[in-house]
């Protein structure tokens, strides 16, 4: 019985060595095995998270692409503003008048300031339109003035006239609204011009209404031409501000 004591002892101490071992090696396996799950899923997630900025970086340069190609067409065409403002049709000192706005130390109308911003924007060629309508400067007589145009159908005889409207491809007009539309001068214009072919881009300085309508008007007045519908306007009394939204906004539309 010692003698099978002695040969057992000895075999239980090799088991428990190799049982320690086993034990010991499954831990540093599964230690190895957990670093290396660790290491993987970092690198998969640095690899998406490449990929992500790859991704975002590739739209942000397809966007630029599309912009410089917009502007690129847009540079071949050639753009005109056309604008109408009373104070360049008043027949008095417009300066005194509490209907003109002073941008760049200059006194004029609130469409005429637009146009400016647009034209400086663009290096568009700018032109005004001019009537033998003398009109009033002061805010209610103006008002009336317009509303009796309106109610009449009265077209303004203009007095200034393009040579060559052939030679524009995008004409932006610019005008103040006027008892929600465009006016009577304006109309004189499209009725003086057949504008086929051409983009036309309405712009308006308001009180309260916006574009008043007038790209559908012109889409009537001009039916050969494409005209954009989500043109700009800006309150009159902010006009002067607002050279930071119209560049934005002639950014997006390619100019």
């Amino acid at each position: 019985m010692k003698h099978t004591m002695k040969i057992m002892l000895p075999l239980l101490l090799i088991a428990g060595l190799l049982t320690g071992c086993g034990s010991q090696s499954s831990e540093e396996t599964a230690s190895s095995s957990t670093e290396i799950t660790l290491a993987t899923e970092a690198v998969t997630t640095a690899a998406v998270t490449e990929k992500e900025t790859q991704t975002e970086t590739e739209k942000a340069a397809e966007m630029s692409e599309a912009t410089e190609e917009t502007k690129s067409e847009n540079s071949d065409n050639k753009s005109l503003v056309v604008y109408f403002t009373p104070a360049e049709n008043s027949g008095t000192d417009a300066i005194s008048s509490a209907t003109v706005t002073n941008w760049n130390g200059e006194d004029m109308g609130a469409a005429q300031v637009l146009a400016n911003m647009i034209h400086q924007h663009t290096d568009s060629d700018l032109f005004s339109i001019r009537t033998t309508a003398e009109y009033p400067l002061e805010y209610n007589d103006l008002a009336d003035y317009a509303k009796s145009e309106q109610d009449n159908g009265v077209l303004p005889e203009l007095t200034t006239h393009i040579e060559d409207i052939g030679q524009y491809d995008t004409i932006f007009v610019v005008y103040p609204a006027w008892w929600y539309t465009m006016p009577q001068a304006v109309y004189s214009f499209f009725d003086e011009y057949d504008l086929s072919g051409k983009t036309i881009v309405p712009c308006a300085t308001h009180a309260g209404s916006r574009l008043a309508g007038a790209p559908s008007t012109i889409e009537e007045l001009e039916p050969n031409a494409t005209v954009i519908s989500d043109g700009f306007s800006v309150p009159a009394s902010d006009v002067a501000g607002a050279e930071s939204d119209v560049s934005q906004w002639l950014d997006q539309l390619g100019f």
